[in-house]
């Protein structure tokens, strides 16, 4: 468990929207920052430490990516689906081809250039969750798409899609590629240097262990973005238009420093305190089991997933269940669609109400997991159902 002086009572099972607790590390670093004079990043005339710079570097030594540079930060994965989803400048007779599984951070930004008249098709994936590679490989070659987008793991389920293999599919026809590493950047390894994948999206607040506030993408050589917000970059201000060279491209207004910094701090705790992922899977073995066990439906993605377990209780919808975890065993959990509603028909009957989400991390203990076991047993085992 990270040393921390934040006594918090209720047990924290909602990782895969925000992690906690953070590296202690992080609020030092962004209370640092909010105390010292801001930084530079090309809006004065001293020479000081760039944190945007040095946080762009860690994120490419993350990302595996050939240049920093071309790392341009925006306030969360959602930013950076937008910018990717939006500065290609599709027009009406393209194609965008999608999953079944994808968060609404790409759903609703390709459902408005639908509603231009831009063609989305959405691919299935099975009862994991898990993107069916032929029914990938069909709707691509079918449709030649202009832009093909992916999860790397499915909120919903955890399981993780092979994007090294659907980009390289989408890309031998044709299409830029985007993958959203939302759920992985920190946990599962990407790389941007593939020359099948042209631009990851990614948040600092999940498994990177950032403060909220933080994200951004990745946009590969040879892939060039119109900007989807404009505005003052600190440099080249006699120009009209936004500078061509990256990340201040994309990158319009004053960015967020303080949490930038929070960030940075994190990435770098990580590294010198690398999570054990057999640790991690064991405890959602662990999970799953009991749960089963108590007889919760459970979907089970099999190999490999991030550490999140859905399932149901029959006869009780998910938000009653997150209610009674919540007011009577003081556990936060997350309910619901999940922001994910078209995974749902996929995964098998009875799930218009979605799930309830149990999303584990490193810092999750064995004795939080047994407590929320014994919780859903005793949910399940009430006559009356509280």
């Amino acid at each position: 468990m990270t040393e921390s002086s934040n006594d918090f009572a209720p047990i924290y099972l909602n990782n895969a929207a925000t992690s906690f607790p953070k590296p202690d590390c992080v609020a030092e670093a962004m209370a640092q920052a909010v105390s010292s004079l801001p930084g530079g990043d090309n809006r004065d005339s001293m020479e000081r430490r760039n944190v945007n710079d040095e946080l762009r570097i860690a994120l490419a030594e993350l990302l595996h990516a050939p240049d920093h540079r071309r790392i341009v930060l925006g306030s969360n994965a959602t930013w950076g689906l937008n910018e990717a989803i939006f500065g290609l400048k599709l027009v009406a007779g393209d194609c965008i081809v999608a999953s079944m599984a994808e968060h609404n951070s790409v759903i609703r930004p390709v459902e408005a250039l639908a509603a231009k008249g831009i063609e989305v098709a959405y691919v299935p994936v099975d009862a994991a969750g898990r993107i069916d590679a032929s029914a990938w490989k069909a709707a691509i070659e079918k449709r030649s798409p202009k832009l093909a987008v992916c999860t790397h793991a499915s909120n919903v389920t955890g399981a993780i899609n092979d994007v090294a293999g659907l980009a390289a599919v989408a890309k031998a026809h044709g299409a830029i590629t985007l993958v959203d590493a939302a759920q992985t950047l920190g946990l599962v390894e990407i790389d941007a240097s593939d020359p099948n994948i042209d631009m990851i999206a990614f948040t600092g607040h999940k498994y990177l262990l950032g403060p909220q506030g933080t994200g951004g993408l990745y946009v590969s050589e040879g892939v060039d973005l119109e900007p989807h917000a404009i505005g003052g970059t600190g440099v080249r201000s006699d120009l009209a238009k936004m500078p061509d060279e990256y990340p201040m491209h994309l990158e319009a207004g004053t960015s967020n420093e303080p949490s930038n910094a929070g960030l940075l701090a994190a990435i770098r705790w990580a590294k010198g305190n690398p999570v054990d992922l057999g640790e991690l899977a064991e405890k959602r073995s662990r999970l799953r089991d009991g749960l089963t066990e108590a007889g919760a439906r459970v979907i089970d993605p099999g190999a490999p997933s991030t550490p999140v377990v859905s399932f149901t209780v029959e006869g009780l919808t998910p938000g009653y269940v997150g209610e009674l975890l919540f007011d009577c065993y003081d556990i936060i959990c997350r309910t619901g669609l999940h922001c994910a509603p078209k995974i749902f028909g996929c995964l098998g009957e009875g799930l218009e109400s979605g799930t309830v989400r149990i999303s584990l991390s490193r810092f999750t203990t064995d004795e939080e997991i047994d407590a929320l076991i014994g919780a859903i047993d005793d949910i399940i085992s009430s006559e009356t159902g509280f």
